[in-house]
């Protein structure tokens, strides 16, 4: 029993990492008043780079860190569409939608002899149990990028809620014609934000080529940035929040493949659309329950007050 606890745990916390870091980043831009609908797309970029920079260097870390800059350089073709050509933002998002996996294919056709998918990488994200003996914690072995994603969740948290940097963000994000005569300069903190958003949506995608699956393939993201927007509603735009949607839509995926390895036959087709049906309900039930930065979506005219 305990070792189908722990295993259920493991699989749990595995599947959830990829979304804690889009979701991070979710909450990041929408608290600075950007909406960045593109971290499916900036997770698809991370992911490609993650597993071939990793596959080319023979380092995981190395692959890990690249798929962050290569998310935030995403990111800043989003804020400069966004924040200084005042493109609708929904819009902005859906290209760079379009656009991550139409390069991430480029990309692997191109540096893995016209292949759709790369080479697995030699070396994964080491584990965090990995030397201990215990069956149980074995079953818990999950990967290091499990603990940096929890650090985040509650550095952010600290640095949202208990510092002024902060504050100035959620000033920005709720009232920037306000924050703008106390002197902040909305534009900058707007693009910093949106740049960490891609930088953590990047680290998101590489966290599932370089920990969960070996490689890069066209379904390794697959509608999980999306689902990590949906984390982000509802865990109501707090890391804290956040973080524990994006546990609970990792428990869906868990649950999904401890029923298919399971004793009661359940059909393939159904187990795989339980993420996404979960997804759906939650936001039908608590969409409407959720409150968003009150300038979210907004592009800011520094004359317009």
């Amino acid at each position: 029993m305990l070792n189908s606890l722990m295993l259920f745990v493991g699989i749990t916390l595995m599947y959830s990492t990829p979304l804690v870091f889009a979701a991070l980043g979710g909450v990041v831009s929408e608290r600075s008043g950007v909406t960045n609908i593109g971290i499916e797309g900036m997770m698809t970029i991370g992911a490609v780079t993650g597993a071939t920079v990793g596959y080319y260097s023979g380092s995981a870390w190395v692959g890990f860190f690249a798929a962050g800059l290569a998310g935030g350089v995403i990111a800043l073709l989003h804020a400069f569409a966004s924040i200084t050509c005042k493109a609708d933002q929904t819009i902005s998002g859906i290209a760079i939608n379009l656009i991550g996996p139409g390069v991430a294919l480029f990309v692997c056709r191109l540096l893995f002899d016209g292949a759709t998918m790369s080479l697995p990488v030699p070396h994964k994200i080491p584990k965090v149990f990995g030397s201990l003996n215990s069956k149980a914690f074995q079953n818990l072995n999950v990967d290091v990028t499990v603990v940096i994603a929890l650090a985040l969740a509650v550095f952010i948290w600290f640095f949202l809620y208990k510092t002024k940097w902060g504050l100035h963000i959620r000033a920005v994000g709720e009232h920037p014609a306000a924050a703008d005569t106390m002197g902040l300069n909305v534009y900058k903190i707007r693009y910093i934000c949106v740049l960490v958003s891609g930088i953590l949506a990047g680290l998101g995608g590489a966290s599932m080529t370089l920990a969960i699956i070996p490689q890069f393939t066209p379904t390794a993201i697959s509608g999980q940035g999306f689902i990590a927007l949906a984390a982000v509603i509802f865990g109501k735009w707090t890391p804290h929040g956040a973080y524990g949607a994006c546990l609970l839509f990792g428990a869906a995926q868990a649950l999904t493949v401890t029923l298919g390895g399971g004793r009661f036959a359940v059909p393939s087709s159904i187990l795989a659309m339980l993420p996404y049906l979960i997804t759906i309900v939650i936001l039908i039930l608590f969409v409407g329950k959720s409150s968003a930065p009150k300038a979210s979506g907004q592009p800011y005219e520094k004359d317009a007050r």
